[in-house]
């Protein structure tokens, strides 16, 4: 096999957009029969790279072989090849239904009974990836959970129709779906390179490309840094290469507050535990995806913000998970986007004070490292993690008492994770409360306690060193609620 022609490569790539240098000489190898890892901060050029490959962005230098052979390269060479592409921005179309948005994926495969067809294929297709998942074909996308979305989206990549998939390119493609549900695509992906597929896996989640990668390459400033087997790197090596300054995580103190701190809100559920929340306390939610998380996070925003009257602080603020529809403004540069929150302190006289704004903008930038040279491009200008930056700064530049987090860190690289935490942990030691969503268990470590949802009820509570990957897990599928945890 190692003597084979790549499936795809590309080598001295480079690209720029105005003043920005995305691809700055890449050089790269995809083969069959192998899983590349693809790690790197937001803006390392990751996104821009995999565009590139994938026949949607044009190279301005450097050159591009398919199966050894020079070719003229576009999306429909791209397809031709047997490429698929999994965005971090899921593309499915929201109001048809899982079975239709299959057609389109795949148009031309299916004769007169096409819609038959179609839900066979979306079917098998989920059935391959995600044994037991549950998902209707015949639903409307936009009525399904945003993990349900991802997992769609996923299967089709890998669906057998048309020309045969041979490279499938992931990105991010985890960040939505929990533990459980990760692992079944993480093993698919095994088996599909195990057959001779060939998988590119980004993922900001670095124990999954350890694990499953058979290649690692990390990117920094448009260039790659490294190139090695997988076997070679170690987390904290990882981290080295990828050029992070933060230390490993490590479990944040906890008891901001104390156990008999008069609640800042309570909140009943129909079934289960009731949630409550002190100043300077953070609150994880966790469980199995889709269980009542994020419901419960939206509940609470909607109890607590019609409170709000111009300039007067908002009593809550939110962080969506899902920045495309719940989070971003498109059409709005990067500054307004981070500052529309706080417009009430920013303006004077009914206007908003330019430079007020910008010195808050530009504070904030620094304060979390976003990458633009200039906060008043569009929003859209700016890689999916940086996004998600700018709608962390934004919920905070809000001075609202409670932060609502719906899986805020998805799609966020190691080194920032690192530097947000510590902002939570500071404004939580200032006395704001926040509730937080993750998809990931290591995060819930971060908290004072912990709320495991399980079929839309708070079904245990855990606090300070009973928060484990052990406890949560049991507590997901088969544990029992808690009897007056505190």
């Amino acid at each position: 096999m190692s003597d084979a022609p790549a499936l795809l490569s590309v080598t001295d790539a480079r690209l720029r957009f105005g003043e920005v240098t995305a691809l700055d000489g890449v050089s790269l190898a995809l083969r069959a029969g192998e899983c590349l890892g693809l790690v790197g901060h937001n803006g390392a050029g990751k996104s821009t790279l995999v565009n590139v490959l994938n026949g949607g962005l044009a190279l301005q230098g450097g050159s591009l072989r398919a199966d050894g052979q020079p070719v003229r390269w576009d999306v429909a060479a791209a397809r031709a090849l047997g490429l698929r592409c999994v965005f971090q921005e899921l593309s499915l179309c929201p109001n048809l239904t899982v079975a239709e948005n299959a057609r389109i994926l795949h148009r031309g495969q299916f004769g007169l009974i096409w819609r038959a067809e179609a839900r066979r294929l979306a079917k098998a297709a989920l059935d391959a990836v995600f044994p037991g998942h549950g998902i209707d074909v015949r639903a409307q996308v936009a009525s399904l959970a945003l993990a349900q979305r991802q997992m769609v989206e996923i299967a089709l990549a890998f669906a057998e129709a048309g020309p045969p998939p041979r490279l499938v390119i992931l990105d991010e493609p985890t960040s939505s779906l929990d533990a459980s549900i990760a692992r079944q695509l993480l093993s698919h992906v095994r088996r599909f390179v195990a057959a001779g597929g060939s998988v590119v896996l980004i993922s900001h989640i670095l124990s999954e490309v350890l694990e499953t990668a058979t290649r690692i390459v990390v990117m920094k400033d448009g260039q790659v840094v490294a190139d090695r087997p997988a076997a070679e790197f170690t987390p904290a090596g990882l981290v080295a290469a990828m050029g992070s300054t933060a230390q490993e995580r490590r479990r944040a103190e906890r008891g901001a507050a104390p156990a008999a701190a008069a609640p800042l809100v309570v909140h009943a559920l129909p079934r289960g535990l009731p949630v409550r929340v002190a100043a300077g306390e953070v609150v994880g939610l966790t469980g199995l995806a889709g269980h009542g998380q994020t419901e419960l996070l939206r509940a609470l925003h909607d109890r607590l913000a019609p409170a709000w009257a111009a300039g007067r602080r908002p009593a809550v603020a939110y962080v969506a998970g899902d920045r495309r529809h719940d989070g971003i403004l498109p059409l709005w540069s990067i500054r307004r986007n981070l500052t529309v929150s706080a417009l009430s302190a920013l303006t004077r006289r009914g206007l908003v004070d330019e430079r007020a704004e910008r010195a808050a903008a530009e504070a904030w930038r620094s304060r979390i490292g976003i990458r633009s040279p200039d906060l008043g491009l569009p929003i859209l200008s700016l890689s999916g993690g940086n996004q998600q930056k700018v709608l962390f700064a934004r919920a905070l530049l809000a001075g609202a008492p409670l932060v609502l987090m719906d899986d805020p860190m998805r799609g966020v690289d190691v080194g920032t994770k690192q530097e947000v935490y510590g902002i939570i942990r500071a404004e939580a030691a200032a006395g704001r409360a926040f509730v937080w969503y993750s998809s990931e268990i290591e995060e819930m470590e971060l908290c004072d306690r912990v709320y495991v949802f399980r079929e839309g009820a708070a079904a245990a509570e855990l606090a300070g060193a009973q928060i484990t990957e052990t406890a949560i897990l049991e507590a997901s599928f088969a544990g029992h609620p808690a009897e007056g945890a505190a």
